[in-house]
């Protein structure tokens, strides 16, 4: 799988491993510095494999003289109990390096297989899955490059790159006119979404010519009330779902005409995949 991982990777690591290793790693240092080790990672359930470049990177910074051998490709699926990749080289480096290269792709792992298992969900279906801004802090592009290599798309990177007006912004806008009115002049050329809570605002977010709405805690009923007045606008919008979603019921969601429906705990709610590693 060809996905480009973010730029700032490197100090993602870097910081990683400033936090782990401080000012050395103490008990490392009682491995005689010769001694050089093979060493072995297995995934001990069904997931889908991310976080490559970011285990490889973490030793690359700490010692370019371990060898990693991958016998699987980002974003593949494993089964239970598959060895995905061997390591050689100082004995010193590897176990340093041991805790911050397994956190990221156990991680990692766990998103991208969380976003598959929605992904597939819905498949046969129009509706795509998105994540939110809802990431561990310092980590939310390699999260959102996690949810791509699971199937998923990115929804606004951060505060800068789409206008999504909610409740406050309404609140303290007066409308939904007058807060969609605003942003055309603060943030020209950005797509603009629209958060409602019933169906008259979605009505009021149409006539603005909003790009995206927000159908936010929708029930399945109003859902489908509020396709089949987009459909019918002038002024049609993409529609998000958002709000309690589960694996559950992500499918009859999807079932309801929305074309998107995001999905905080792809990101926030991380069961960790089960990773060790092991020297031969």
């Amino acid at each position: 799988m060809q996905i480009d991982p973010p730029v700032d990777l490197p100090d993602q690591v870097s910081r990683a491993l400033r936090e782990d290793i401080g000012s050395g790693d103490v008990t490392a240092g009682l491995i005689p510095a010769h001694k050089q080790f093979r060493a072995h990672v297995v995934c001990r359930q069904q997931a889908v494999l991310c976080g490559l470049p970011w285990f490889n990177e973490t030793f690359r910074q700490v010692d370019p003289a371990v060898r990693i051998h991958w016998r699987l490709s980002e974003g593949a699926r494993v089964a239970a109990d598959t060895k995905l990749c061997e390591l050689s080289g100082p004995a010193r480096s590897i176990l340093t390096g041991e805790r911050t290269a397994l956190n990221f792709l156990q991680l990692l792992s766990a998103t991208a297989t969380a976003t598959q298992h929605y992904v597939e969900a819905l498949a046969g279906t129009q509706t795509r899955v998105l994540d939110t801004r809802k990431t561990i802090p310092g980590l939310r592009s390699a999260q959102k490059y996690a949810v791509r290599c699971g199937g998923g798309q990115n929804h606004r990177i951060g505060l800068y790159d789409l206008v999504l007006i909610k409740e406050n912004h309404i609140a303290a806008a007066g409308s939904i006119r007058a807060a969609v009115e605003a942003a055309r002049v603060t943030a020209p050329g950005l797509r603009i979404e629209v958060e409602t809570e019933n169906l008259d605002q979605v009505r009021e977010a149409l006539e603005v010519h909003a790009d995206i709405i927000m159908l936010d805690n929708f029930d399945h009923d109003r859902m489908r009330s509020a396709v089949a007045l987009n459909r019918s606008h002038p002024n049609r919008a993409l529609l998000e779902s958002s709000g309690g979603i589960s694996l559950e019921r992500v499918r009859s969601i999807a079932e309801t005409g929305v074309d998107f429906i995001s999905i905080g705990s792809l990101t926030k709610n991380i069961d960790a995949v089960d990773l060790s590693m092991r020297f031969d």
